[in-house]
């Protein structure tokens, strides 16, 4: 089994978390959505219709689409399934979020691996932190992560050694402060790869070399404006080259993405993505993509 090192292959397998399990109930998000620092309270039901409209989507792209179950709650922010693993060709590595409420999802993930036969090549540890967010597969041999607030120093240390023998490139990208350390900026904040040579991003939060990089490649750049920017028009998920998934309202971004031949679905997401921050690539954890 070849796992998945890749941002644009064919989604073939994928874990989720429904919200009914990581929200658990209104009362519950009453409780906690401020202290996971969401925009606003999310409307229980209202997150519901839209996870379902979610899945239908991802449904009729996706092969298998694995649910981490209800036992395994750890927090409101365990919804966005891309960060407490990424995966590699040859399996997965646990990462430990900059985030310390959701570090609990690590052990999570590597109890749920075991008990599926996936795996697991590495684990961060000692005080190495990385959010799934802040990795990107450039292409196959190509492994970018970004030095942020959620991503420190030691962890980019220990992903070296992990991935020596599995990638040619491994590229580090300084994040900006932008608007500080309790809000959650990503490498895939800025960037969605959508093909090999087609990305989204928000140049305003580019470092000069990693923007220039990327056209020195042949990288095609569909930029977005500050206001898509804010309603998560940069997160866009990749079901398979230039056919991709991101939240409503982001006309010009499906415009551009339609123009460069891209096939886009949308899904509302006011709930369970905006008022979270976490757009369709944060709700989704590839395992394999051909």
């Amino acid at each position: 089994m070849t796992y998945c090192n890749s941002m644009v292959g064919k989604l073939e397998h994928v874990i989720v978390k429904h919200p009914r399990d990581a929200f658990i109930s209104q009362n519950h998000l009453r409780e906690k959505w401020e202290e996971f620092n969401y925009i606003e309270e999310p409307d229980y039901e209202e997150a519901l219709k839209e996870y379902e409209q979610f899945l239908t989507v991802l449904g009729e792209h996706v092969d298998q689409i694995d649910f981490l179950p209800a036992i395994s709650t750890t927090g409101l922010d365990s919804l966005y399934a891309h960060d407490p693993v990424k995966f590699t060709n040859e399996g997965a590595i646990i990462l430990k979020s900059g985030k310390k409420l959701r570090q609990p999802e690590a052990d999570v993930y590597k109890h749920y691996l075991k008990r599926k036969n996936i795996p697991i090549i590495g684990e961060l540890s000692g005080d190495a932190v990385a959010d799934g967010g802040d990795i990107v597969w450039l292409d196959e041999r190509t492994l970018v992560v970004g030095r942020g607030y959620r991503t420190n120093d030691e962890a980019i240390r220990q992903l070296k050694e992990m991935t020596a023998g599995l990638v040619d490139e491994f590229i580090v990208v300084a994040l900006p402060h932008d608007k500080g350390e309790e809000e959650c900026l990503h490498l895939m904040s800025f960037i969605s790869m959508v093909d090999q040579n087609l990305a989204v991003v928000y140049s305003p939060l580019m470092p000069v070399f990693f923007r220039q990089l990327l056209i020195e490649r042949g990288i095609k750049l569909i930029e977005v404006s500050q206001r898509e920017y804010m309603n998560l028009g940069c997160n866009v998920l990749a079901l398979a080259p230039r056919v991709c998934m991101i939240t409503t309202g982001n006309d010009d971004i499906k415009s551009q993405l339609e123009k460069a031949g891209a096939t886009v679905y949308e899904y509302k997401g006011n709930e369970i993505s905006y008022k979270g921050t976490g757009g369709p690539t944060c709700l989704t954890c590839p395992v394999v993509r051909k």
